[in-house]
């Protein structure tokens, strides 16, 4: 106790005593408090999958949350005038606290060093519990026999296995340094360094009036803390870019590949169609001009053959084989473009018969499904359908006709011949309606034949 005029005792001795202990403190619990909240919350969003799927969380997180609640409820003693406990189980949970902060701490150290997932370092949670629970005892006991010598013992023996503790990871540390290790040697040694002065001063020399300075050193652990959770932070930043920058790598180098590939299957799809377009000509003039030329052969091998015929045969070889040269560069789906290469084709040898055309052909909508090999189809349909009115009508007018009904394409071939059965449509006319889905139509009287195609 000091004596003395109240002024020099109030403003030399207690207002500086009175700042360090209870203004401090409650920097010190509100410093504590924010620290632990973000070290509890990085424990519990920062969750890896383990090898079993199940979240594995980083324990470094949760020793420095528990350390800094611990050392919270510890320094609060200072500002709390009438504690919820009576002096007893007060004390005991003030020790307890001290004890818990100090093994939580060491804990952390653990987990900074690589030791916590390290199964050779399984037995360092024994001594920790053992710490805990000697604090416990050893309160009790001081304060339940009046006898402050059990605490001051057992705090020697806490203060050995710290000792110990951060002699080991200083050594860790100076064999493999890294700058986290690093913070938390450093913080754990000022922090020995002030347990020891505290026990000296305080437990050795009964100064009770004087301020721990270890209480302070927490302050130290929370900066180190904080800046290994921004080293962590920038980190795993530079990693991210770094992954965003080699997944843009890999997906432009996929791009290239499949820009390379889209180009090989171009030229080669290039080369198919030509190789079908070539196969398309040779299978129509086979099909076609062929066999005209070899009816025209068969009919000079009989014999019997008027020259006209063979004319004729001749003719429709040739008709044949520019219309397959035409289709060639026929738009799909224009239905008029082709009756215009039609007539092209065909008129002048109507007129050669002596047959009159009219061309009664509306503007008429593409037909989107009629690909170029429907339009060759009905093409060589109509080619059949006028080669018959000149080889058998015998008409004198031959009439062409295209127009719009609703959404429906109708052509039509009309002729002024002698008709004939129109119950027995011919088999090439139908065969080829069907191949592209049109509906074929043939009406036949003398005088008047009409074969009509319908497109929806």
């Amino acid at each position: 106790m000091t004596v003395g005029p109240a002024a020099l005792v109030r403003t030399e001795l207690f207002e500086s005593a009175y700042a360090w202990r209870f203004i401090g403190s409650v920097l010190l619990t509100a410093f504590s408090l924010i620290v632990g909240g973000i070290a509890l919350a990085l424990w519990l969003t920062q969750a890896e999958p383990d090898a079993n799927g199940r979240p594995r969380r980083e324990g470094l997180y949760f020793w420095a949350a528990l350390a800094e609640f611990c050392w919270a409820l510890r320094v609060a003693d200072g500002v709390i005038a009438e504690p919820p406990l009576s002096w007893g189980p007060w004390g005991v949970l003030m020790a307890v606290c001290y004890a818990g902060w100090m093994v939580s701490v060491m804990m952390f150290g653990c987990h900074i060093a690589g030791w916590g997932r390290d199964r050779r370092f399984h037995w360092v949670r024994w001594p920790m519990l053992a710490i805990v629970a000697g604090t416990a005892l050893f309160t009790s006991l001081s304060l339940a026999r009046d006898e402050p010598v059990w605490l001051t013992g057992w705090l020697a023996v806490e203060i050995v296995l710290v000792v110990a503790m951060v002699g080991a990871f200083a050594v860790a540390t100076l064999r493999r340094p890294n700058a986290e290790q690093l913070l938390v040697a450093g913080a754990a040694l000022v922090t020995v360094a002030f347990g020891v002065r505290d026990w000296l001063v305080i437990r050795l020399s009964d100064a009770y009036g004087e301020t721990t300075w270890v209480r302070y050193s927490s302050v130290f652990f929370g900066v180190a803390l904080l800046l290994i959770v921004l080293r962590r932070f920038h980190a795993a930043t530079v990693q991210a870019r770094g992954s965003v920058a080699a997944l843009a790598e890999q997906v432009a180098q996929r791009e290239r590949e499949l820009a390379a590939t889209y180009a090989e299957l171009e030229a080669a799809a290039r080369d198919q169609a030509r190789t079908h377009e070539r196969e398309r000509i040779l299978r129509d003039m086979h099909d076609g001009v062929g066999s005209h030329i070899s009816s025209a052969i068969r009919q000079l091998q009989s014999g019997q053959t008027s020259s006209g015929d063979l004319l004729r045969t001749l003719r429709d070889s040739l008709d044949q084989l520019k219309l397959s040269i035409d289709s060639i560069h026929l738009p799909p789906g224009d239905v008029g473009a082709l009756l215009a290469a039609l007539r092209y084709r065909l008129e002048p040898r109507l007129a050669a018969a002596g047959i009159e055309f009219e061309w009664a052909v509306d503007e008429v909508e593409p037909v989107d499904r009629l690909d170029a090999q429907a339009m060759r189809q009905l093409q060589f349909l109509l080619f059949e359908a006028i080669s018959n009115v000149l080889q058998h009508a015998q008409a004198t007018v031959v009439r062409l006709e295209a127009d719009m009904r609703g959404q429906t394409v109708q052509v039509r071939v009309i002729d002024n011949g002698k008709g004939y059965d129109a119950t027995h449509v011919p088999r090439a006319l139908a065969e080829r309606a069907g191949a592209i889905g049109a509906r074929l139509a043939v009406e036949s009287r003398p005088g008047r034949t009409v074969v009509q195609l319908a497109f929806d």
